[in-house]
């Protein structure tokens, strides 16, 4: 056998085992990949939507807070939403900040308690308030700075903002591009803080009663944390295994060459 058949045949002996560590990765590890194991894809189910409550305001949230009235100058002085969080002009912030006392500072009415309300309970507190000072006043409060983490083994671990006050876990996990093949999906870690305590939630994806949690719609400043697996490890360790081995062969190439030449 001369230099270029060998060449050959340990080219396709290591495309062959390349083929069957591949086969063998998919095959003892697609069982924990699918998404609501447990739920049946023959037919149509239907269950009550019972599990959601609406998020209240907490300290360090940043809301933005719109008047009207049947006086449009009198209403106005509280739509201007912005306030100075420094000693300097650039300090200006849109929206009323929480203070970590859960209070906001609103013209005319001063020092206000917003948190532990939800937005549309401290709005209807707003508005008897303004009956002093205003005829027929509407108030409308929304929270501008909702937000969750989204860490581990995801297509695109970030920060995201939301428009709306109702984000779920899998409206979350798709903002991030969804989990890797590698992610355990029955091993995601929810972090809440709440009333100054931080709780650790375990959330298993394989199953549908997620839906049915009362974790399955998040809260502000939530950390979704996706716990990668085994195969994670061993992916990125055979990586670098096969660098290594491509940079072992092109050296003893170059020096199997210099001594030819």
């Amino acid at each position: 056998m001369n230099h270029y058949q060998l060449q050959i045949k340990t080219g396709k002996i290591f495309l062959t085992s390349l083929i069957m560590l591949s086969i063998f990765s998919s095959c003892t590890s697609y069982k924990e990949i699918p998404y609501f194991q447990d739920l049946n894809r023959n037919q149509i189910t239907s269950e009550n939507l019972n599990n959601y409550s609406s998020s209240t305001i907490q300290p360090e949230d940043q809301i933005s807070v719109n008047v009207g009235s049947l006086n449009t100058e009198a209403s106005a002085v509280f739509n201007n939403n912005t306030q100075n969080t420094g000693n300097n002009p650039s300090s200006l912030t849109y929206g009323y900040v929480v203070n970590q006392k859960g209070e906001i500072n609103l013209p005319l009415l001063g020092i206000v308690k917003a948190s532990g309300l939800t937005t549309t309970q401290f709005a209807d507190q707003l508005q008897k308030s303004l009956l002093t000072y205003l005829k027929q006043p509407v108030v409308t409060v929304r929270v501008i700075s909702f937000k969750v983490a989204v860490l581990g083994d995801v297509m695109r671990p970030d920060i995201y903002t939301s428009n709306s006050e109702r984000l779920t876990i899998t409206e979350a996990l798709s903002l991030a591009g969804d989990l890797n093949i590698t992610a355990k999906r029955n091993d995601i870690t929810l972090v809440r803080e709440k009333d100054g305590k931080r709780e650790y939630i375990p959330i298993d994806l394989t199953s549908k009663k997620l839906f049915q949690s009362p974790y399955f719609y998040l809260k502000s400043n939530d950390l979704l944390f996706v716990q990668p697996s085994k195969l994670k490890l061993a992916s990125v360790d055979t990586g670098y295994r096969n660098a290594s081995l491509v940079i072992s062969a092109l050296s003893l190439l170059a020096i199997s060459y210099s001594i030819i030449r």
